[in-house]
């Protein structure tokens, strides 16, 4: 696999949408998605048609711990948080410096993973920054197919 990443500084991010507390073990993010679509279109002010899925760990992610929890959101890009729909919530992404993969194949290989961890992140220049990890699912995202398209959003910080 040859991907390397487009290192992007972003601005604050405002998300409205859904979340679930899970791990990799206890995998709920059918349940997460399933609850959110059907009331994405709810959420009036979005930026853009992109979904968000966003994972927020309270402690830095340790790769292969699958019984590690974090927050799981299905979200949007909103221009501001004055009208939330009940039932759903606001999260700010903060500013920060992200490794953007731009990942083609079905969203159930975890191959890039291995890849983006195992591979370009120790030979990079980089560390992993505790901050939210996430991908935008743009329009050729098609979940499980192998032709779907995703960005992925590495949070990093250079190294010392």
């Amino acid at each position: 696999m040859d991907t390397e990443p487009r290192i992007v500084r972003i601005e604050q991010k405002r998300i409205v949408g859904k979340r679930l507390e899970m791990s990799l073990a206890n995998n709920r993010t059918g349940e997460l998605w399933g609850s959110f679509m059907p009331r994405r279109k709810e959420i009036g002010n979005t930026l853009n048609s992109n979904l968000i899925s966003l994972q927020v760990y309270s402690e830095p992610l340790t790769l292969g711990r699958f019984d590690q929890t974090f927050e799981k959101w299905a979200g949007v890009e909103v221009s501001d948080f004055n009208t939330i729909p009940e039932g759903m919530e606001s999260f700010m992404l903060e500013e920060g410096l992200y490794a953007v993969f731009d990942y083609k194949g079905s969203s159930t290989d975890h191959s890039i993973f291995a890849y983006i961890f195992g591979t370009w992140l120790p030979k990079s220049d980089y560390n992993l920054d505790n901050r939210p990890h996430f991908e935008i699912l743009g329009a050729k995202y098609k979940n499980a197919d192998p032709n779907s398209e995703e960005e992925i959003w590495i949070p990093i910080k250079p190294k010392n």
